[in-house]
């Protein structure tokens, strides 16, 4: 659906050069909600304003649905940009029109059909759940229902694919949920291409498919999500996923281990099986679990576990090693051995 192919971006400043987006290559897929992860200034936004020829790329090409846009020209540009939709952080309506002249204005730029319009607002409209907000204007909307506009004003023309910049990064937590619920349904329902730009893991967790980290314009890691958080390789990367899912215990309980100190990860179906108590019962260790917990990504569960374990030195490698034949991961983070 959508291939980037050695894209860079330099940007022309005052004090020289700067580099956006450093020969980045990724496929997205087809139906794919697909996250891209950075802090301020990693290069997400730019990489996903080039997506769409916003920003035209210094090198490389983008190719969206069969068609490389950085080959075409004024018309055909604005017309494949048709079949692109995108959402922002900061919303962007029009403030002096209503909610529907907002949504309406998309596809008077598109040179839809007059008598086509209105009921082709009223759907969007239904889509999104703000029937009742038709005639009211932006400053009478929450956060949450500017977006769900923009959302709407996005998906006006039928696009294969909407970008999402940061589209959540200004509304609280419960308002963010309800947009994630909302996109997923649209990705799920409409079967549109979703490319997220954020740099919030919970976000990424709660409806992504596949992940890409971003750090001074290039791609550090990229993957599934679900085996990103499970076996994220990139220190940034854990970075990121400790503040989701974090297992530092405190200096006091750490010092009061004496055993050998390992976090466990199970995944999938594994999550849920008494694995550790059958250890316990199958070897002479003893366990005490000191932190943990099973999160659900994409519907999968995947628990992560943070135990000492006390016992003669074979028992307890003996143990490690029953504990990893049948789990997707152990580390030994203390030998108290």
């Amino acid at each position: 659906m959508i291939n980037i192919n050695h894209l860079s971006k330099v940007y022309q400043t005052k004090k020289g050069e700067v580099s956006g987006v450093n020969n980045v290559s990724l496929t997205i897929n087809e139906g794919e909600i697909y996250g891209i992860v950075g802090y301020s200034g990693a290069g997400k936004s730019s990489l996903v304003r080039c997506i769409n020829l916003l920003e035209r790329p210094t090198k490389g090409n983008i190719t969206v649905d069969g068609v490389d846009l950085t080959k075409l020209k004024s018309e055909k540009l604005r017309q494949a940009r048709l079949k692109i939709g995108m959402i922002f952080q900061h919303f962007n309506l029009v403030s002096q029109k209503t909610v529907f002249e907002n949504i309406a204005f998309s596809l008077k730029a598109a040179k839809v059909p007059s008598n086509q319009i209105a009921s082709r607002v009223e759907e969007l409209l239904a889509m999104v759940g703000l029937s009742d907000k038709r005639d009211v204007y932006p400053g009478q909307l929450s956060g949450g229902q500017k977006q769900r506009v923009g959302i709407a004003r996005a998906l006006a023309n039928d696009p294969k694919v909407l970008l999402c910049d940061e589209a959540t990064s200004a509304l609280d937590p419960t308002t963010t949920k309800s947009i994630l619920q909302l996109l997923k349904k649209i990705n799920k329902e409409m079967n549109i291409t979703i490319v997220l730009i954020t740099h919030e893991m919970d976000v990424v967790k709660e409806i992504c498919h596949r992940m890409a980290i971003m750090q001074a314009g290039k791609v550090v890691e990229e993957g599934d999500v679900y085996e990103i958080f499970a076996s994220p390789k990139n220190e940034l990367t854990r970075e990121f996923i400790s503040s989701v899912i974090s297992f530092d215990l405190p200096a006091p309980v750490l010092e009061k281990v004496t055993g050998t100190l390992v976090k466990v990860i199970f995944k999938g179906e594994i999550a849920g099986e008494s694995i550790i108590s059958d250890m316990v019962q199958k070897f002479k260790v003893k366990g005490n679990f000191l932190h943990g917990s099973i999160d659900y990504i994409q519907d999968a569960p995947l628990g992560i576990f943070v135990m000492e374990l006390n016992g003669e030195k074979n028992e307890v490698s003996k143990a490690i090693q029953y504990i990893e034949n049948r789990s997707a991961h152990v580390e030994v983070i203390k030998d108290g051995i």
